[in-house]
C-alpha cells in the first residue's frame, strides 16, 4: 500500500454547503473517494491510499489538473483507490465536486 498526500493551492473554492460527499467504490479498476468541507479555502488536501506502487508522478499531474479545473478549495479529499485509470479518477473527484454543489436533501 502506498500513500500519497498533495496539499494544493485551490485558485477557486468549493461551492455549495454540503459539509461531505462520498463517490465511487473500491473494487478493481475503480476507486472510492470522499469529500469533506475542512481547511483554507484556498487549499485543497488530497490523500490517496493505493495498491498500485510507483504513480506518484501520475497522481500529482491529475490532482494539480482537477484542482486547476474544478472549485475544489478549502476540500480536503480521500482517496482509496483500486487501480483506477486516470480517466475513472478524474470522473469520480468532478462527481464529488457536483455532489457538494447540491443543496441539502
Amino acid at each position: 500500500m502506498e500513500n500519497l498526500r498533495y496539499d494544493l493551492a485551490a485558485p477557486h473554492n468549493a461551492s455549495g454547503t454540503k459539509a461531505s460527499a462520498l463517490v465511487g467504490v473500491v473494487a478493481s479498476g475503480n476507486l472510492e473517494v470522499l469529500l469533506e468541507r475542512a481547511g483554507p479555502p484556498d487549499r485543497c488536501v488530497i490523500e490517496i491510499a493505493t495498491t498500485a506502487r510507483g504513480f506518484a508522478d501520475l497522481w500529482a499531474a491529475v490532482t494539480a489538473d482537477f484542482v486547476e479545473r474544478r472549485a475544489a478549495g478549502g476540500l480536503r479529499i480521500s482517496i482509496n483507490d483500486g487501480g483506477a485509470r486516470p480517466d475513472t479518477v478524474s470522473l469520480r473527484l468532478a462527481q464529488g465536486v457536483r455532489l457538494m454543489e447540491e443543496p441539502e436533501a
